[in-house]
Formats: structure tokens, C-alpha cells, sequence
């Protein structure tokens, strides 16, 4: 399995209603296990910055990775980014090699 980041930015009318912010992202998660049922989360944070969250999950390619990220924007997210983590000491392996 391969880590993944999902960064996610709310629209402006999903952000209006953070009072059911449970009850979206608890749709959300649940469409995504349904979707992708491979999909392992790792982690999810609140954020406050340039993105509303951030999920660190596992999943075994990058076409399932775009999927999180279409169900996201799907569901009212304004942005959804999925980006490829690599663990660090691969990273130092890696740039051993060049």
C-alpha cells in the first residue's frame, strides 16, 4: 500500500454549516469506505490555514487516490488534493542513488 495526503478545502456554502460538520464528514467517510473499501485511514486533522483538512490515508494506487479525492469534491469540498507521501528514510535512500 502506498500513504497518501489528502489536503481539503470546504466551498463557502459547506463551510456555512460546520454545525453538521459530523454528519457530512461522516457521509463523506462513509462513501468513501463504500467506494474504495481498500482504503486504510491513517489520520484526519482540522486545520486552520489554506486547507480546512488533512487525511493521511493508505491505498494501493494513484487511480484509487484520485477517487478520495473526486468523492470529496463530490460532497462540497472546494479543493481536493491528493498528493503521494514518501516515507523519509525511502527519501534518503532515493537521493543515494543519484
Amino acid at each position: 500500500m502506498k500513504t497518501f495526503i489528502l489536503m481539503t478545502k470546504l466551498s463557502s456554502e459547506i463551510s456555512k454549516h460546520m454545525k453538521d460538520r459530523a454528519k457530512l464528514g461522516r457521509a463523506w467517510l462513509d462513501q468513501v469506505k463504500e467506494k474504495c473499501p481498500e482504503v486504510k485511514f491513517l489520520s484526519h486533522y482540522a486545520l486552520l490555514g489554506s486547507y480546512d483538512f488533512i487525511d493521511i490515508y493508505e491505498a494501493p494506487d494513484e487511480e484509487t487516490a484520485a477517487k478520495v479525492s473526486m468523492i470529496s469534491l463530490s460532497n462540497g469540498a472546494f479543493q481536493a488534493e491528493s498528493w503521494m507521501a514518501i516515507p523519509y528514510k525511502r527519501f534518503v535512500e532515493l537521493a543515494q542513488e543519484i
